[in-house]
């Protein structure tokens, strides 16, 4: 059953904002409200630390400081 979300005392500038963005979208308001709800729920979530510990073991890093080499390196590369 669908459920009825609000917003309360969003700031002038921010509806004007939105208002703008549904018109461009050739949307009311609530129509440029729900893609943005729709849009936001489908992304996965945010990644975890884990996660990206276990990308670097894949790579064969071994430490945490074997990372920050690498960023280094990278950065200086470009700096030459």
């Amino acid at each position: 059953m669908p459920v009825t979300l609000s917003i309360k005392n969003a700031p002038d500038e921010v509806v004007a904002k939105l208002k703008a963005r549904a018109a461009h979208n050739h949307r009311s308001l609530q129509g440029e409200l729900m893609a943005i709800v729709t849009e936001a729920a489908a992304r996965s979530p945010p990644a975890k630390l884990e996660d990206f510990w276990g990308f670097a073991k894949e790579i064969g890093l071994e430490s945490p400081s074997e990372a920050v080499e690498i960023v280094r390196e990278m950065r200086d590369s470009r700096n030459t």
